[in-house]
C-alpha cells in the first residue's frame, strides 16, 4: 500500500522504516534533512515539500501525519489538505486533543476527505516491538488503511475504537494512566532509597520483574535506567507534560469523575520544575508564625523550638 509520511522524528521516522519493512510504499517528507536521509535510506521517496509529497501519491492518496500537536498539526493538515481532493484520507498519529480531532474531521469531510485520528503508543522501542493502535473515525476509513494499522502493530495491537476523535481520547486517557503508573514508581523507590537499608534498587527493580504483581514494561525500562546510570546521578528531576494528562484530568473534570492519582501524578510534575517551592515558603512562614516552628535558612529568635500546644 502506499501512503505519505510527514514527520520523521522519533516516531514517525521509525514507523516509516516498519512500515517499508511490511512491504508498504512510503513517500516521505520532513523538515529535518536528517531525518529524510535516513528514510530514504530505507527505501522511501523523499520529497522537499507538502506539495510534493502529495503530488507523488496515486489516487485515492492517503496522508499520514507525525508531527507535534497544536499548531504544527494543525498546519500541516491544513496544507495538506488544500492539496488533496475528494477521496483522498488523511491520519493524523499524533496525541493531538480530541477535540481537535472531531473539529478537523468535520472540516474535513465537507471536502470529501476521510480522516482518522490514530492514538500512537509505544515510543522508541516500536521500530522492533510494534506499536499500539487506537484508531477513531469512520468505519470504512479504517477499512482501508487496515493494511498499515496490521504493518505496524504487533498481533492484536490495534482497534478501531469509535468515531472521530475516540482514538485520540483513548490514547489521552492511556497517557494519564501512564502518568500514574510513573508516579507510583517514582514514590516507590524514593522510599526505598530514604530507609534505613542501604537498599541495592538496580537489584530490587530486576527481581521485581520476575513474579512480581507490579511487574510490568515500564519496571524493565527502570531496570535498564539503572544498568545505564546506577545512581540516576546523570538524571535531573525535571519532568515535562506533554499535555495528555492536563487533558486527562480536564475530561474528568467535566464528567465528573474522580481522578486523585492522575491529578496527583500532574501535579507531581509540575512541582519537578520548582528549583524552589514558594507554596512551601509560605507553608513553612505560616508554621513559623502560628506555630513557633522552625524554619530552614532563617535565624530567627526561638525558631529551634515549636511553642507548646502549636498545630502541626
Amino acid at each position: 500500500m502506499q501512503l505519505g509520511m510527514v514527520g520523521l522524528g522519533r516516531m514517525g521516522g521509525n514507523m516509516t522504516v516498519r512500515l517499508i519493512r511490511h512491504g508498504h510504499e512510503v513517500v516521505a517528507y520532513a523538515r529535518s534533512a536528517e531525518g529524510l536521509e535516513r528514510a530514504a535510506s530505507f527505501g522511501a521517496k523523499p520529497t522537499r515539500s507538502l506539495a510534493d509529497l502529495v503530488a507523488g501519491l496515486e489516487s485515492p492518496r492517503v496522508v499520514w501525519v507525525m508531527v507535534p500537536s497544536g499548531d504544527a498539526t494543525e498546519s500541516v493538515i491544513q496544507e495538506v489538505a488544500g492539496a488533496l481532493q475528494e477521496g483522498d484520507l488523511v491520519i493524523d498519529g499524533g496525541n493531538s486533543r480530541w477535540t481537535e480531532s472531531k473539529r478537523r474531521a468535520a472540516d474535513l469531510a465537507a471536502r470529501g476527505i476521510g480522516w482518522l485520528d490514530c492514538g500512537t503508543s509505544g515510543g522508541v522501542w516500536g521500530l522492533e516491538n510494534g506499536y499500539c493502535l487506537m484508531v477513531g473515525g469512520e468505519a470504512d476509513a479504517f477499512a482501508r488503511a487496515e493494511p498499515l494499522f496490521e504493518a505496524l502493530a504487533p498481533e492484536g495491537g490495534y482497534a478501531h475504537v469509535g468515531p472521530a476523535g475516540a482514538g485520540h481520547f483513548v490514547k489521552m486517557v492511556h497517557n494519564g494512566i501512564e502518568y500514574g503508573l510513573l508516579a507510583a514508581y517514582g514514590e516507590g523507590f524514593e522510599i526505598l532509597r530514604a530507609s534505613e537499608y542501604e537498599l541495592d534498587l538496580p537489584k530490587v527493580a530486576g527481581i521485581w520483574q520476575y513474579g512480581s504483581v507490579v511487574r510490568s514494561w515500564l519496571l524493565e525500562l527502570l531496570v535498564n535506567a539503572y544498568q545505564e546510570d546506577p545512581g540516576l546521578e546523570r538524571v535531573r528531576g525535571y519532568v515535562e507534560d506533554s499535555g495528555e494528562g492536563r487533558w486527562t484530568v480536564e475530561a474528568a473534570i467535566e464528567e465528573s469523575v474522580p481522578a486523585f492519582t492522575t491529578a496527583a501524578a500532574l501535579f507531581l510534575r509540575f512541582m519537578s520544575r520548582q528549583d524552589e517551592s514558594y507554596a512551601a515558603k509560605v507553608i513553612a512562614a505560616l508554621r513559623q508564625q502560628f506555630g513557633g516552628h522552625a524554619v530552614k535558612g532563617v535565624e530567627t529568635p526561638g525558631s529551634a523550638e515549636a511553642v507548646p500546644g502549636g498545630e502541626a
